[in-house]
């Protein structure tokens, strides 16, 4: 039952993040077997329609998405299913984490989003990407290239305005409690 509720603490005073995400989550096992899939076939398209088309949340229930998420405002969010995202993200609304397809009809692959990462609203990060933990990504940038553990990046195309020690990452987590 926990595994329905790891994203409740993050999205508290969210009602729309939590109802999102338990959702997700419901739907999530579908994703581990083909009989499952099968037999949950209905509640499958209940979320595809409901979380996709009404909410216009785009996070389909094959995404691997670490304990922790937090949906901020959660509209116009686009998420490759072959994204990986790992713990205590927060996403705002308008981003899209994709992948971006070649002349010849291929695909690149997907963006991997480290541990702890805070990306803000308008994001866009195309490609295989890493985000390392720990990172902050500002509004409105566009993600081409990786970015290290313990940076802030902002812009289009994003870059790296500054690298914290985990010294000053405790320092600014206590100034902005």
């Amino acid at each position: 039952m926990s595994y329905l509720f790891q994203d409740w603490e993050a999205n508290r005073g969210n009602i729309k993040g939590r109802m999102v995400m338990l959702l997700f989550r419901l739907a999530r096992p579908a994703s581990k077997s083909k009989l499952l899939r099968l037999i949950w076939l209905p509640y499958l398209a209940f979320y595809k329609v409901f979380v996709e088309w009404f909410l216009c949340i785009e996070l389909p229930h094959w995404t691997q998405v670490g304990e922790g998420f937090y949906l901020g405002h959660g509209q116009a969010l686009v998420i490759n299913g072959c994204s990986v995202i790992g713990k205590n993200c927060f996403i705002r609304h308008s981003t899209t984490l994709g992948n971006i397809r070649y002349e010849d009809g291929s695909y690149s692959g997907s963006p991997v989003i480290g541990d702890n990462v805070e990306i803000g609203s308008n994001v866009c990060i195309i490609g295989e990407i890493r985000v390392g933990n720990n990172v902050k990504i500002g509004a409105g940038s566009v993600v081409v290239k990786d970015i290290p553990d313990n940076s802030i990046a902002v812009g289009n195309p994003a870059r790296v305005i500054k690298t914290l020690t985990p010294a000053k990452q405790d320092l600014q987590a206590e100034l902005e409690c």
